[in-house]
Parts: structure tokens; C-alpha cells; sequence
């Protein structure tokens, strides 16, 4: 089965790929790679999941911002490389959390993006290397910022 026929099969949505807030690209190839700035849950009508970990949502909430990250991500790739099958491996995945001081379960929060780039790609592909980080805010709030880098066909 293809990366694409496993997104169908899950019966999701991707958000509008976010357009650049800042002085960046969205992701940029270098040789085989493709590396995809950070991104932020990304809702269908364009909005953004907010709050912080700990204080204004529980940590399953947050997993769920991740894993709407993710989406957000396979929507920046669909849109710029035209499809999901062009991804041959997830490389590493970076999660920051949007967390209180006493918040320790980051790595829970950023399963959701994870889950979800092994439910896309494969039990084999689709897991890299990874980090989950928390951090004492991110930009406008957002629960979540995760970045990845991908291996093409």
C-alpha cells in the first residue's frame, strides 16, 4: 500500500499548508533530504489550536495539537512536492511543548505526531529519530511547534 492510499484509508483531512510567518521557507531539499520547518496545529478553517500544556490543556489535548501538527506537515509536502509517496522514510522529528515547569510528559504529547507519521508511512518507515523538548512558550500561544526531516524516493 502507498503513502497515499494509507492517508486515504485514514479518512482525514489536511489543513491549508501554512504559508511562511517569518523569514524562512517552509522546507527546503538538500540533496535527499527534505527538511520541514517547524510547524503549529494548523486547524481545517485555518485557525490554531492554543493554549499551554499543563495550565490550559491536559496532556492528551496536547497530544491531539501533535498530531494535527503532523497533519499540518503532510500538508506542507503534498502541496510542495505534488504527493505523500515521495517520501521514502521519516529522518527526525523535533517536538517543542508549550509546557508549565512541572510538565514531564512531552514525549507522550509529541506521540501524537509520531502515531500519526507510522499510521502514514509505515511501521518501519515512518519512525526516525526524535526529540521532544519542552519549552517556556512558543509563538502566539500555540501548545506544540514540531519540525522533521524526511528521506526522498
Amino acid at each position: 500500500m502507498t503513502h497515499e492510499e494509507r492517508f486515504e484509508k485514514l479518512n482525514l483531512t489536511l489543513p491549508t499548508a501554512p504559508k511562511p510567518v517569518g523569514v524562512y521557507k517552509p522546507y527546503i531539499i538538500v540533496d535527499n533530504i527534505v527538511y520541514v520547518s517547524g510547524h503549529s496545529p494548523v486547524l481545517e478553517d485555518g485557525g490554531h489550536i492554543i493554549g499551554r500544556v499543563g495550565k490550559d490543556m491536559k496532556a492528551e489535548e496536547a497530544k491531539e495539537a501533535a498530531r494535527q501538527t503532523g497533519l499540518a506537515i503532510l500538508s506542507t509536502i503534498k502541496t510542495h512536492l505534488g504527493s505523500l509517496n515521495k517520501i521514502k522514510r521519516v529522518v527526525k522529528v523535533l517536538g517543542m511543548v508549550n509546557a508549565e515547569p512541572e510538565f514531564g510528559e512531552h514525549p507522550f504529547v509529541i506521540n501524537g505526531c509520531s502515531e500519526l507519521f507510522v499510521e502514514v508511512f509505515g511501521p518501519d518507515m515512518g519512525v526516525g529519530v526524535r526529540s521532544a523538548v519542552g519549552m517556556g512558550s512558543l509563538p502566539h500561544g500555540i501548545p506544540v511547534e514540531i519540525e522533521a526531516h524526511f528521506e526522498l524516493v
